[in-house]
């Protein structure tokens, strides 16, 4: 603003009318931040920020303050107000700032943005996180202020209304995939309330341009509800954080399931103990749900819903879950790796020093950690442990709906077991049941350690060990196995499914089947969890319920030798046994390459299909731009057809005459105004002499069209055909010239103009009443007087 000059150079109500509009278009362009870091955790630096930025500049332009006077108080604002509301951790007793509050906040204007696209919402507060959220606010904030009151010229202070739509980018590609808002409604609105107001800001609201605006507004809405769901079909929407590749891949380490056996020779072995673990809690260490007929592993899709896709968190993480709420520290012993044992939902995990390599799987519950968990190591959880329903209350739930990863390499045991043993069930958590049931029933439990005189197992689950579990002659595995198997027929039934490595206290002391058995502890209480604990479940997703545990492995005393034993103790009357038939059953080969494959269409070498499909895409995008164009069409069409109309006139005067008016209209479109009862000439000297110095080759031509159209009207005779063609061409390129003489966006404004067909000009009516009255009142020799009509509806 320039000395002297006031906000009082406008009136009063019209500035808190812009601060109003401008603070409400910010606030809306801030909305999608609210769920990255959670409502609560980001509104005290959104309004702070929004506050400050609004006082500082209204204060610098009534002070009449410099632009360079200006940036320096909201830097020191930003100083002074920013440990309060975007670094509290960093200050005295959550206001007072420090040094240490100084130096993050000078850092976290840079760092900051990649720590909250990398970060899993709701990021929390912790550490710098609030300083993009706060920086938005009140640059955005002051930025739209100070165009709007400090800059004279209406013109580029409308441009305050791009300022919101600017922030609003921002905090998209800082946002999730679902905001309160949705993006397009949002932009819609900004856009629509920001053209307004500059219309209004500038002083070239018309209210004549409401209904033009409106339907071109409604053009485009109908366009883009019609047309967009065409173009992106069911595509989720883009959003950067998830594009974002990031930076540990568990798929880069071999499956935890696949070292299943190693654990179990760990046997007496502490891998960690747990202290607060609530009563029957299971400790979860790696969840899978993609099988490629080698092993179970995370998938690692490039969503945020995949099993592989580890993020870094804040100080909260989002629990999908209800039930019980504990604290539980965990002190890892031998277990080595890079995944974290956890419980239930992390509502927060606290791994001290470690904490910045932490990445956690929202979707699954899983964790790990970059470096590597080792010996000594603890941490915190504060966890929520969901309440397993009963298949009663489970009742007639329909699965999940949860987007898996589709399996190769299925034997084809595994469809023929699934179908036989769920043939009867009708729900689908029957379904889940009666498979499980099946295999933890009718199969045997052994972990095929030698050493341990187990009766004999194979460890690893491929497609091979698969199908001798489910079509050999004794169904004997362990819970690599049985999980695995499981996981496989319930989702050949249709149901979601995922496999869960991980421990149950105590389980590897029930040898003998004795639930009664306690769960070994230390000194202290908390629960020592060791090698022969290990143990892998499924869990299916049904609606409305989560996901819900099934164990398919059967106990540990249920073995081969056992099962024989008691045959053994219980004889069986003799009878005569009828002869042996010759052995021909037909044994499932070593590896089952016989995979039953779907029957592909032939694939298109001419590449027709392609063509088609680019062909359908663009006639979409041509019939969008259509519609887009159709004012602009519509207004060319008539102005078409109204000069067809003149120039097929019956009476060779009136097509003269009818070109003279198109080269009247013409210059109408234009701008141009004709003057008041003139006539022909008149009006052509009046608009040639504001063209003549720069374009006085057009004035000459529209001089001599007055005249040619003068001498057809009132002279001898009705004018000749190639006369009257001659001078429709004379009256094309005149037009054409005319137009030259403006710049390309005027032109194509002149093209769509309104204005020529609205009404006559006064002009126009002016010059033929006066041709009227001269034809009367002294017709020429040898020629009847005529009244002259026009080719204009109404007008005589």
């Amino acid at each position: 603003m320039r000395p002297g000059q006031r906000i009082g150079v406008r009136e009063p109500a019209d500035a808190a009318r812009d601060v109003v509009v401008l603070v409400a278009a910010v606030t809306l362009a801030l909305t999608p931040l609210l769920p990255v870091y959670g409502t609560s955790a980001v509104l005290p630096a959104l309004v702070g920020g929004m506050v400050l930025g609004t006082a500082v500049t209204l204060v610098g332009a009534l002070r009449r303050w410099s632009a360079l006077v200006v940036v320096a108080l909201l830097v020191a604002v930003y100083a002074l107000a920013g440990g309060a509301l975007a670094a509290p951790t960093t200050t005295v007793a959550g206001v007072v700032p420090t040094p240490a509050t100084f130096v993050a906040l000078a850092r976290g204007a840079a760092s900051t943005w990649k720590q909250v696209l990398t970060l899993q919402p709701p990021v929390g507060t912790g550490g710098t996180l609030l300083v993009a959220a706060f920086l938005l606010a009140l640059v955005g904030t002051a930025a739209t202020l100070t165009l709007t009151l400090r800059v004279r010229r209406p013109a580029v202070s409308s441009l305050a209304a791009v300022v919101p739509l600017l922030v609003l980018v921002a905090a998209v590609v800082l946002g999730t995939r679902q905001p309160p808002v949705p993006p397009a409604v949002a932009g819609t609105v900004l856009a629509v309330t920001g053209l307004a107001w500059a219309a209004w800001r500038t002083g070239a609201w018309r209210a004549r341009r409401v209904v033009a605006t409106g339907a071109l507004a409604a053009v485009a809405a109908t366009g883009g509800l019609l047309g967009g769901p065409l173009v992106v079909a069911d595509q989720p929407r883009v959003v950067v954080r998830e594009e974002i590749v990031p930076p540990f891949d568990p798929r880069d380490y071999p499956s935890p399931l696949a070292s299943f056996r190693r654990l179990v020779k760990l046997d007496d072995t502490v891998l960690l103990t747990v202290d607060g673990l609530p009563q029957g809690a299971r400790v979860r260490l790696a969840t899978f749900d993609r099988y490629d007929g080698v092993v179970f592993n995370v998938a690692g899709d490039g969503s945020a819903q995949a099993s592989g896709e580890f993020r870094r968190v804040g100080d909260a993480i989002d629990v999908p879950v209800r039930g019980e709420a504990a604290r539980v520290d965990v002190t890892v012993g031998a277990l080595q790796g890079v995944w974290l044992p956890t419980v239930g939902y992390a509502r927060a995990v606290d791994l001290g020093r470690a904490t910045g390599d932490l990445r956690f799987n929202d979707a699954t519950g899983a964790a790990v950690v970059t470096s590597g968990v080792r010996e000594g190591m603890t941490y915190s959880l504060d966890v929520v442990v969901p309440t397993e329903p009963e298949d009663d209350e489970i009742g007639g739930a329909a699965a999940g709906s949860v987007s898996q990863p589709a399996s190769s390499g299925v034997p084809q045991a595994v469809a023929v077991a699934a179908a036989d043993v769920a043939r009867d069930a009708g729900t689908p958590v029957q379904v889940a049941r009666a498979i499980t049931d099946h295999l933890s029933e009718q199969g045997y439990f052994s972990h095929g350690l030698t050493d341990a005189g187990d009766y004999p197992s194979l460890s690893g689950h491929g497609a091979a060990r698969l199908a001798e579990l489910l079509a050999g002659d004794v169904m004997v595995g362990d819970g690599e196995q049985y999980a695995a198997s499981a996981a496989l027929m319930i989702r050949e039934m249709g149901l979601p499914a995922r496999v869960v490595l991980g421990f149950v206290p105590g389980s590897g002391d029930d040898v003998e089947g004795d639930e009664t058995a306690t769960v070994p502890t230390d000194e202290d209480g908390a629960v020592e969890i060791r090698g022969r604990d290990v143990q892998a479940w499924v869990e299916v997703a049904f609606a409305g319920r989560g996901w819900v545990t099934f164990d398919p492995t059967p106990p540990r005393s249920r073995t081969p030798e056992q099962e024989q034993e008691e045959t053994d103790t219980d004889p069986q009357p003799q009878v005569v046994q009828p002869p042996a038939l010759p052995p021909d059953r037909v044994t499932p080969p070593d590896d089952d390459t016989e995979q039953p494959q779907t029957e592909d269409p032939p694939a298109d070498d001419s590449g027709l299909a392609l063509w088609l499909r680019i062909a359908a895409w663009a006639g979409v995008g041509l019939a969008g731009v259509l519609v887009l164009l159709s004012p602009l069409l519509v207004v060319i069409a008539l102005k078409a057809r109204r000069r067809r109309r003149r120039r097929r006139a019956a009476d060779p005067v009136r097509r003269v005459a009818g070109g003279w008016d198109e080269v009247v209209d013409t210059a109408r479109d234009m701008g141009g105004v004709p003057p008041v009862a003139a006539t022909r000439r008149e009006t052509a000297r009046a608009w040639t002499t504001t063209i003549a110095a720069r374009h006085p080759a057009v004035a000459a031509r529209i001089e001599a069209l007055a005249r040619r159209a003068d001498r057809a009207v009132f002279g001898a005779g009705a004018p000749e055909r190639s006369e009257v063609e001659a001078y429709w061409a004379d009256v094309d390129a005149t037009v054409g010239a005319l137009r030259r003489t403006l710049p390309w966006r005027r032109r194509v404004r002149s093209r769509a103009s309104l204005v020529s067909l609205r009404r006559p000009s006064a002009s126009s009516r002016a010059t033929r009443r006066q041709a009227e009255l001269l034809a009367s009142s002294d017709p020429a020799p040898g020629r009847r007087p005529r009244r002259i009509r026009s080719n204009r509806r109404g007008e005589r």
